[in-house]
């Protein structure tokens, strides 16, 4: 039985991936910590030596490092967070450009500090500036280094599909849109003989499940991935565990669409899987929800704080544009299907639904002021939602706060809407950074897709990375 045992080349799996750019980036940076430090040792002398004229022997070898300047490497880290899922690390362009984007952040909000502070003893600059240059040079080589091992070493995974069904030619389709990819497609096996020999959008059905493990050794696959809705014939289920047992690893289709979008893939689920991850698998530890609310508690100060500031001028503004009242304020279903009320700055014409018929924003909605696109660009219409946030009814992050009488109409037509309503719904959330406002309710079922994807995998870690790509997305004033 050992001898026909098929060896593979090592393939990690997309977490092993991560937890490697992880280690290999936190090196780099604390190499630049180095760097930085013997930097501004060599720019103290020369100061001294050349510029103020003391005797190199008298010159201290050694500086006053502040301890926030060893957590930068943390704040680095923190600052590269969308870098890390596998479609993302596999690309020069998209990683050159978050490494850029980073190094642009933290030199941006090094100035504030400074410019508020003012004080160059504690707030080094060419410190900050050799940490930043050092930790891009030396981040990008490593990643680069990094894709260049990935893409050239077997590490490129290549992916057989059982089934050529509407499953399965979904992933073929989404495989297809996609302008960087972390693993190799090559194609299905499906046990309809009609199918036998066709391609589906631009992949071919090799053969049937009886000469499956041909058809693995025959084109080096990797892993096979079910996508079959319904009942599996139990010859298709001994060949996969033949499959497995030579080493290949086996996905089922909606992991693999997670791993892809970061969506769950609603239209391709069955009712047991269902049930078992959005039942069973969302509840978290009493940890995880009580540092949830902690953060809720003083995010929502710090909100308040920020309304409190920006008040008077957007009161003002909306005032000279549209004319009163400033706020708005609706009943949305929170956690459960309870129904709450919240706060909201005016950003539609007063009587925006006169027929009383709920509404969704449409892109470049004509019912939006002028002040009210700026504000829903910047997400500062939120901010009186930070109320509801103080008050329990909300959260920082989660799915968006829905209208009743809205979510009775989409669960009507989309597969399991009212799943959204497991947890809390949040100011900002995996499915505003990802998909934004929505205006049809096709849209709406791809942003629901997202929203069970958070359901599923949160952790203060994700919620960490909704916050700061939600910051990203004001001061982009990306919003709509």
């Amino acid at each position: 039985m050992a001898d026909n045992v098929r060896t593979t080349p090592l393939r990690l799996r997309p977490n092993e991936h991560r937890t490697i750019l992880f280690f290999g980036d936190l090196l780099m940076a604390i190499g630049s910590v180095i760097g930085a430090i013997y930097t501004w040792i060599e720019y103290n002398r020369y100061i001294l030596i050349n510029v103020q004229g003391i005797k190199p022997n008298r010159v201290p070898q050694f500086v006053e490092v502040p301890l926030w300047f060893y957590l930068l490497p943390l704040i680095w880290l923190i600052l590269m967070v969308e870098l890390y899922e596998p479609h993302v690390a596999s690309s020069f362009r998209r990683t050159l450009r978050g490494i850029a984007i980073a190094a642009f952040v933290g030199l941006a909000g090094y100035s504030i500090v400074f410019i508020v502070r003012q004080e160059p003893t504690s707030l080094p600059r060419i410190a900050v500036g050799a940490f930043l240059l050092y930790a891009s040079v030396l981040t990008l080589s490593w990643r680069l280094l990094y894709i260049r091992v990935y893409k050239t070493t077997g590490q490129m995974r290549r992916v057989l599909v059982v089934g050529a069904g509407a499953a399965g030619q979904t992933l073929a389709e989404l495989y297809r849109s996609m302008s960087t990819r972390s693993f190799n497609m090559v194609g299905y096996i499906d046990d309809d003989p009609r199918k036998v020999g066709k391609s589906y959008h631009g992949f071919p059905v090799i053969s049937s499940s009886t000469k499956l493990l041909r058809t693995i050794d025959a084109y080096r696959i990797s892993d096979l991935v079910v996508a079959i809705n319904g009942e599996i014939r139990g010859d298709t289920f001994q060949a996969i565990l033949d499959a497995q047992e030579r080493g290949v690893e086996v996905t089922r289709m909606p992991i693999l669409y997670e791993e892809m979008t970061g969506r769950v893939p609603i239209h391709h689920l069955e009712s047991d899987w269902i049930i078992r991850s959005f039942v069973d698998e969302v509840k978290k530890s009493g940890v995880y929800d009580f540092t949830k609310r902690v953060l809720d508690i003083f995010g929502g100060l710090a909100g308040l704080f920020v309304l409190v500031v920006i008040y008077p001028f957007t009161a003002l503004a909306t005032m000279i544009d549209s004319g009163l009242p400033i706020f708005y304020s609706q009943g949305r279903l929170g956690r459960g299907g309870m129904t709450f009320t919240i706060l909201k700055f005016r950003t539609m014409e007063r009587d925006a639904e006169l027929d009383g018929e709920a509404k969704l924003a449409e892109e470049n909605d004509p019912r939006i002021t002028r002040v009210g696109r700026f504000l829903r660009r910047t997400r500062l219409d939120e901010l009186p939602q930070f109320l509801n946030v103080l008050r329990g009814e909300m959260s920082l992050v989660g799915p968006r706060a829905e209208r009743p009488e809205l979510v009775r109409s989409f669960q009507k037509q989309i597969p399991f809407y009212r799943a959204r309503l497991l947890v809390k719904p949040g100011l900002t959330g995996w499915a505003q950074i990802n998909y934004g406002y929505v205006a049809s309710v096709t849209e709406t079922a791809v942003k629901l897709e997202y929203d069970l994807y958070y359901i599923k995998h949160r952790t203060l870690a994700m919620d960490f990375t909704i916050i700061l790509r939600t910051i990203g997305t004001v001061l982009r004033r990306t919003g709509r």
